[in-house]
């Protein structure tokens, strides 16, 4: 199908943005994206133009929520005052296109635990294998074998020798196996999670085996869509440092926090990757 899409949408800053594990880019210039049982290659063919390999059935029933469509990003950059603001106005100029996806809580609760201290082509390749070690397999529209991403009880059997072995986890083979164990027998309960506020079920989610403060509010962002999360890593510490001398003022930018955060980390870290520094 073809989809026209005026508001910012921009796939690779999607993809390089730090929030989506299993997006590949394809010779073609599609990506491909695996969300839970579905698979889509999306490629873009003009200004505003997309061209996705599912029905329009499938695009309203899966895709227009995963891709956030209801909610206007260029009116979220418009409230920044550049005025008073001037470094996250520069981000958000520079890197509009990026949205803050609807995926899947559990999945995202064990993405972000494999993340911690890792590069993200590293953590790409730990949630790969843990897929096709514990996922179900199945076949996209190209005819290509995709693994889907594993239910609890599956990743709460799998050993320490495999979780370290194939998923190259190291230290964080317990944390996984904990939380997975903790969810396959009903202690947690990720509904319940989502249905407390942003406070409480931070707290919830750092009473987890494993899971700090950066790890919960990324999982609050990307897996409960709470848009006024801010989560704070070593890049966005830098941005505190470099341009917020006298503080981040995350009450004049709320309720959408998380998104400024996305501009804030994607802006420092390419800005980074451009002038050679780490």
């Amino acid at each position: 199908m073809i989809l026209n899409i005026s508001d910012d949408f921009d796939l690779s800053r999607i993809a390089g943005s730090g929030q989506c594990f299993r997006w590949q880019r394809q010779s073609d210039e599609s990506y491909r994206i695996i969300h839970g049982q579905e698979c889509l290659y999306i490629r873009q063919t003009g200004a505003e133009q997309y061209e996705l390999d599912c029905s329009e059935d499938a695009f309203s029933r899966i895709w227009h929520a995963y891709f956030d469509l209801d909610t206007r990003y260029a009116q979220i950059r418009a409230r920044i005052d550049s005025m008073t603001d001037p470094y996250l106005a520069e981000a958000s100029e520079a890197e509009k296109g990026i949205r803050i996806l609807r995926q899947d809580p559990w999945e995202m609760v064990i993405s972000f635990i494999i993340s911690q201290n890792r590069s993200i082509p590293m953590i790409c390749q730990s949630i790969e294998a843990l897929c096709r070690l514990s996922g179900d397999a199945r076949q996209d529209q190209r005819g290509c074998l995709f693994y889907t991403f594993p239910v609890p009880a599956r990743i709460a059997a799998l050993s320490e020798a495999e979780l370290t072995g194939p998923c190259r986890l190291g230290y964080r083979w317990r944390y996984v196996q904990s939380v997975s164990r903790m969810a396959a027998s009903g202690e947690l309960n990720l509904k319940e999670i989502d249905s407390q506020p942003d406070d409480e079920a931070r707290r919830l989610l750092m009473s987890l085996y494993g899971v700090g403060e950066k790890v919960a509010d990324c999982i609050l962002l990307f897996g409960f869509h709470r848009l006024n999360t801010l989560p704070v890593d070593v890049w966005m510490k830098r941005v505190f440092r470099e341009h917020y001398i006298s503080g981040y003022d995350v009450t004049k930018h709320s309720p959408y926090n998380g998104v400024y955060q996305q501009y804030l980390f994607a802006h420092s870290r390419n800005s980074s990757i451009l002038h050679g520094k780490s």
